[in-house]
């Protein structure tokens, strides 16, 4: 047993561990390229056939381009090592990312693409602005899960699980944000109150990080972890405020509508 331990800690195995910990982050790397890729080149095809206003295409590449910047420049290595830089590629998937997904509205795109093939998944993406609060309550416990001390250093330790980590707030955030910024008149109550107890739920965490006396992940700095506490109490804060507002004010103007006819 202590031969198969020291063998296990010699050098040359330590060497190869962190190998094949490499091989593994490329293989993932490649996996998440290919998949953005491919929604990329999806989107530009079906604009062949169902043309995107300028606007509408405009968000969608900056989506896809502050995706391409986050998970695959500097950014992602450095975060390895930095509570406060994982915490801004977190924002940047999850309040600019998908929100400008969103605001492109690219569902006419793909579906022109797919032909009626997939059919049912756009009938029920469409109908995300019914349940804004089911949404909410979804992305806010994936929000929660992985900012856990334990799912939160998995994700750091396993390339596999990091990508996966990092798809879930991606396509958590882009249906709560297309369920709130996107819904139906009768449900924008229902949205701004998603939208407002997002805002809180976040601060109450970026709290927790900012208030905690000691590192929750085990590694890094208190400071660290403080920054990035201060990175979601308060600018992550700012977006989900300028999203209630939009939406309150389009509910006020749909509910004052009726007056003025």
């Amino acid at each position: 047993m202590r031969a198969l331990l020291l063998v296990a800690w010699s050098p040359a195995a330590l060497a190869h561990a962190e190998a094949a910990r490499g091989a593994t982050g490329a293989a993932t790397e490649v996996v998440g390229a290919l998949v953005l890729a491919a929604v990329w080149l999806a989107y530009l095809a079906g604009a062949r056939r169902r043309r995107a206003s300028p606007r509408a295409a405009a968000c969608f590449h900056a989506g896809q381009l502050t995706v391409l910047l986050t998970a695959f420049g500097p950014l992602d290595a450095l975060a390895a090592d930095s509570a406060a830089l994982h915490m801004t590629q977190h924002m940047c998937f999850m309040l600019v990312a998908a929100p400008l997904w969103v605001l492109a509205n690219p569902l006419p795109q793909f579906r022109a693409l797919a032909r009626g093939r997939a059919a049912g998944l756009w009938r029920r993406l469409a109908r995300t602005g019914h349940a804004p609060a089911a949404w909410a309550v979804v992305h806010g416990a994936t929000l929660w899960l992985w900012h856990a001390p334990g799912p939160y250093r998995l994700a750091l330790a396993d390339p596999w699980w990091h990508l996966f980590e990092h798809a879930s707030f991606l396509v958590t955030a882009a249906l709560f944000w297309a369920a709130t910024l996107h819904a139906y008149p009768p449900a924008r109550g229902a949205a701004l109150v998603a939208v407002a107890a997002t805002l809180m739920h976040t601060g109450l965490l970026g709290a927790l990080l900012t208030l905690a006396p000691f590192p929750l992940y085990g590694r890094g700095s208190t400071e660290d972890q403080q920054l990035a506490g201060l990175l979601m109490w308060g600018p992550g804060g700012l977006f989900y405020l300028a999203a209630g507002a939009w939406i309150a004010l389009r509910w006020l103007a749909m509910r004052q509508a009726p007056l003025r006819g």
